[in-house]
């Protein structure tokens, strides 16, 4: 950035540190189109914050719902869950998740678990054991195995949500999964959040760039986070999208 535009941005009221400290953020990651986390970060990074850091947090927070042994990952179809319940040997058992991502569950019969964290399966098991059966009965589920392949769309779509990879599916298929963009919000920015064997990393890319055969509609991988982005951003979006370039592959951070 030369010093005349630091100067007018200055002038014009704009935080400078805050946005060196965004920019650092985008230059670790190539995600010059994550409006959304990039706002975040721009606010709660303090000063001499580490940035690949606040980039891992906002990572977390995205991809908490297909990452294995995370709190908030959602069950899926063919997952395995040990459940447990106190004194009561039982009804303790391994179940494995069906293909309609319900369980069947002594006493209770079927019971939905797809789409659900472990916490919310024990909360309406103990709920309807309570109800008939047990008194105050204390249930614990954990995910033995994480056998679904399945992605997280999140963001300006339709129908945010967790989906099932179905063979070879690219971005624009997932997307469609979720019902597609939803038009008075988005933007044509994604940024797809995956882990790799050296670690998590994430790219960047412009759906309309993709729809008009500009650039290769990217695979998604099990565990992948799609995140698009709200229109809200673009304004800053343009002013990134000049000065950094547009990721092509996928950076570490």
């Amino acid at each position: 950035m030369n010093f005349a535009r630091m100067a007018l941005l200055n002038a014009s009221g704009v935080n400078l540190a805050s946005l060196v400290r965004v920019l650092g953020l985008v230059a670790l990651a190539g995600l010059a189109g994550c409006a959304g986390s990039l706002g975040e970060a721009a606010n709660s990074t303090p000063t001499g914050g580490n940035g690949s850091n606040e980039l891992a947090r906002i990572a977390d927070r995205y991809s908490a719902s297909s990452t294995p042994g995370a709190s908030g990952y959602k069950i899926g179809p063919q997952d395995v869950l040990e459940i447990t319940v106190f004194k009561v040997p039982d009804l303790s058992r391994s179940v494995q998740v069906a293909d309609n991502g319900s369980i069947n569950f002594p006493l209770l019969g079927e019971v939905a678990t797809s789409g659900r964290t472990s916490r919310e399966v024990e909360q309406e098991l103990a709920s309807r054991l309570g109800a008939r059966y047990l008194q105050s009965p204390q249930v614990s589920v954990f995910v033995k195995e994480y056998n679904s392949q399945r992605a997280t769309v999140e963001g300006a779509v339709k129908k945010p949500g967790v989906f099932p990879i179905r063979g070879r599916m690219t971005l624009l298929q997932m997307i469609a999964q979720a019902e597609g963009l939803d038009k008075e919000t988005a933007s044509s920015t994604v940024v797809i959040f995956r882990q790799t064997e050296t670690g998590r990393a994430a790219a960047r890319f412009d759906v309309e760039d993709i729809r008009a055969g500009r650039s290769e509609d990217p695979v998604i991988q099990k565990g992948d986070t799609i995140v698009v982005d709200s229109s809200s951003g673009k304004v800053a979006f343009g002013y990134f999208t000049r000065i950094i370039p547009v990721a092509s592959l996928f950076k570490p951070f």
